[in-house]
């Protein structure tokens, strides 16, 4: 809501969901990692982690803690990207599942979370984390608050 406590226009709320990516990228964190907004749709998300031996275990395999971070982030920017406004600007992942299926080999991680579900204050999101060339590496299931 405005200051004034007036709803949102529609206008005001795609220009905040779509300030998103450039808020996230601003912290601290998330520009170390140089993680990349390929495509931000409402509830359809895609990043990309160009790959850095900083990341690895032995210089060619991510990290599991990588991956993990950037199923979250990119879970979370699906969460953010249909996201009304006026029901607050609070937020953080409530709790989140991952499971490793394949390890990486020297190549960018992409990720794409979807949107399942939105409640009054949880967005559900999954994700899946794959390698370049399409191989999966991982798929997250992510509960996010927004209050």
């Amino acid at each position: 809501m405005t200051a004034d406590g007036d709803r949102l226009s529609e206008a005001e709320q795609l220009q905040r969901r779509a300030a998103i990516p450039a808020i996230f990228a601003q912290t601290p964190f998330l520009a170390w990692l140089g993680l990349e907004v390929e495509r931000y749709e409402p509830d359809d998300v895609a990043t990309r982690l160009p790959f850095r031996v900083d990341l690895s275990n032995d210089g060619k395999t991510y990290h599991g803690g990588v991956i993990g971070a950037v199923i979250d982030t990119t879970g979370a920017l699906a969460a953010w990207s249909n996201h009304d406004f006026d029901r607050g600007m609070r937020a953080s992942t409530v709790s989140m599942a991952l499971q490793y299926v394949a390890a990486s080999s020297s190549v960018d991680l992409v990720c794409r979370a979807t949107t399942v579900r939105r409640a009054r204050e949880l967005i559900f999101t999954e994700i899946t984390a794959s390698d370049d060339t399409g191989k999966v590496l991982a798929h997250g299931l992510q509960t996010y608050r927004i209050a």
